[in-house]
């Protein structure tokens, strides 16, 4: 991670590959259709249409740029595959919360897969990386914007 490595799942890869033969093959087409329907106007500088055309294509451009940077460094992990007696990327998480006795799970996920709703937290996250190296009934004490949440280490798998 620090050396330049973006560590994926093999679900994160196809998402990430999904989003960019979309941008490329169906969105670029569809904002050079509106920059020629926009241009069509006339007068560009005062062209509405237009300026927002250009500006979807500039956003578009930045991260079809950006997912093709995290593939060429990606390292595409099989969680399946992983045996470790310690939390590592990949790990599903089961926490208790020490203050609310609430259990939560979590898988620890590539930063664009990550999705608190469906359970999984991205590696570069204050959680994951407290997580990372820990084993089960260790205690997990992170830094929040309400303060300081301590868990406790459950249990943890591959899968």
């Amino acid at each position: 991670m620090s050396n330049g490595i973006y560590p994926l799942t093999i679900k994160g890869k196809e998402k990430l590959d999904e989003e960019l033969y979309h941008l490329l093959h169906v969105e670029k087409h569809r904002i050079i259709k509106s920059i020629e329907v926009a241009r069509a106007h006339g007068d560009l500088s005062e062209n509405a249409d237009y300026d927002a055309a250009k500006q979807q294509q500039g956003l578009n451009e930045a991260r079809i740029a950006d997912i093709q940077s995290k593939l060429a460094r990606s390292e595409v992990i099989n969680p399946t595959e992983i045996k470790s007696d310690c939390i590592v990327f990949g790990a599903i998480c089961t926490l208790k919360d020490l203050d609310s006795d609430k259990v939560v799970t979590y898988q620890i996920v590539g930063e664009d897969e990550a999705d608190i709703k469906s359970g999984s937290i991205s590696i570069f996250s204050p959680l994951a990386k407290a997580l990372i190296g820990k084993k089960k009934a260790d205690i997990v004490e992170i830094k929040t914007p309400k303060g300081e949440k301590d868990y406790e280490v459950i249990k943890f798998k591959f899968k």
